[in-house]
C-alpha cells in the first residue's frame, strides 16, 4: 500500500491504518529507535509508541513524507527514552555520537530560545546542502539515524577510517560554518 492510501485511512480514521504502517515502516522505524537505544525491548517500545503518535498526529497532520514523519517520531522518542535512561549510561555508542556533534553545536549552554534553536537547524540544513550528496548522506547516516561507523562504511563501501576522515572534516567545516553564523563561540 503507498503512503497517500495509508495516510487516507488515519483521516478516515480506520484502525488498518496502523497495520499498514506496521507493515510498511515497523523495521525502519526499529533501526532508528535500535541505534540511539541499543536494546530491543525498548526499540519496540518505542515504535509502538510511534504508531500510536502518528493515530494521534493524523488527522489533522497529513505529512508529505509519511516515513520522515515516522521516522521524526520515532526519533523523537528514542531520545525522551535515552535521556531517561542516561543516567545509567546504557548506550555507549550513541553518547559517542553526541559528543562528536558537541564541539559543532553547543554554545555553552545557552540556547534558550526555540526560535535560536530553529534557525541554527536552517542554518545546519544550508550547511548541508552546500556539501557533496555521499557526505552529507554518511553525516546524515551517523548524526540522523545514528547508524554506526561500521555501518556505514558498509552501505557506502569504505573503509571505516575513510568514514571516520570525512566525518571528522565534515565537522570541522560545520564548526567553522556555525561560528560564522554566529551559533558557536
Amino acid at each position: 500500500m503507498n503512503d497517500r492510501d495509508i495516510i487516507q485511512l488515519y483521516f478516515a480514521r480506520n484502525e488498518s491504518a496502523v497495520e499498514e504502517t506496521s507493515k510498511k515502516y515497523k523495521k525502519y522505524c526499529t533501526q532508528i529507535a535500535r541505534n540511539i537505544l541499543s536494546n530491543v525491548e525498548d526499540s519496540e517500545e518505542c515504535v509502538n509508541d510511534t504508531f500510536l503518535g502518528a493515530w494521534e498526529a493524523i488527522p489533522p497532520k497529513s505529512p508529505e513524507k509519511l516515513s520522515s514523519f515516522l521516522g521524526r517520531i520515532t526519533r523523537n522518542i528514542a531520545l525522551n527514552k535515552y535521556d531517561y535512561y542516561k543516567a545509567k549510561k546504557r548506550n555507549k555508542e550513541f553518547e559517542t555520537i553526541l559528543d562528536e556533534l558537541n564541539d559543532c553545536v553547543s554554545s555553552s549552554d545557552n540556547v534558550e530560545s526555540q526560535y535560536e534553536g530553529e534557525q541554527m537547524a536552517e542554518s545546519i540544513s544550508e550547511f548541508l546542502q552546500s556539501i557533496k550528496e555521499d557526505h552529507r548522506n554518511i553525516f546524515l547516516r551517523r548524526y540522523w539515524y545514528s547508524d554506526s561507523m561500521t555501518d556505514i562504511a558498509s552501505r557506502f563501501a569504505i573503509s571505516e577510517s575513510k568514514t571516520k576522515s570525512i566525518l571528522f572534516r565534515i565537522r570541522k567545516k560545520l564548526q567553522i560554518y556555525l561560528k560564522k553564523e554566529g551559533y558557536v563561540l
